[in-house]
């Protein structure tokens, strides 16, 4: 099993749009996002393209968290988590945020096997102790190239993926 992180997408639709063309040839059914989609009109689009499930937790720039909100329910496909959000896939603890203070205060617990965060546009793996602490980048492409993670489950492997080498 593969997932897909990532973060600051910034309402770059094309660049959404070439991100979940990739997932979808590759069939990752994941998708976690680490905040600041913007507009829910963005986040409509990636539900409307992308088959998998969807994990977002709010960034900063999310405007308007009422209206995304609203697009998850009786939507089984998108699970908003609000500031944080955790699960287990794998028997592996995942723990995401969109600010890096949080992430690295959660990483130092050692509760968790990984880590997902964003909000500084620019890839960032670190272990600390156990966990693996990961920003898979910026998709907007501000700052940073655009750029995701994978991680593979099977292979216990985390890839970063420049946007415009697909």
């Amino acid at each position: 099993m593969k997932i897909a992180i990532i973060s600051d997408s910034h309402d770059n639709l094309a660049n959404i749009d070439k991100l979940i063309n990739y997932l979808e040839k590759e069939k990752i059914k994941t998708l976690f996002h680490c905040g600041d989609v913007c507009a829910p009109a963005a986040l409509a689009e990636i539900m409307k393209k992308f088959s998998g499930k969807v994990h977002l937790v709010f960034g900063n720039v999310d405007g308007d968290q009422f209206r995304m909100t609203q697009l998850s329910s009786n939507n089984n496909q998108l699970k908003i988590w609000g500031e944080s959000g955790q699960l287990e896939i794998n028997k592996k603890k995942i723990i995401f945020v969109h600010f890096p203070e949080f992430a690295k205060a959660f990483a130092l617990s050692q509760k968790y096997d990984f880590v997902f965060y964003g909000h500084t546009h620019k890839p960032w793996q670190e272990k600390i102790g156990k966990t693996e602490l990961i920003n898979p980048g910026n998709l907007a492409g501000l700052y940073y190239q655009a750029s995701f993670a994978l991680y593979d489950f099977k292979k216990n492997e985390l890839k970063l993926i420049i946007l415009s080498n697909l």
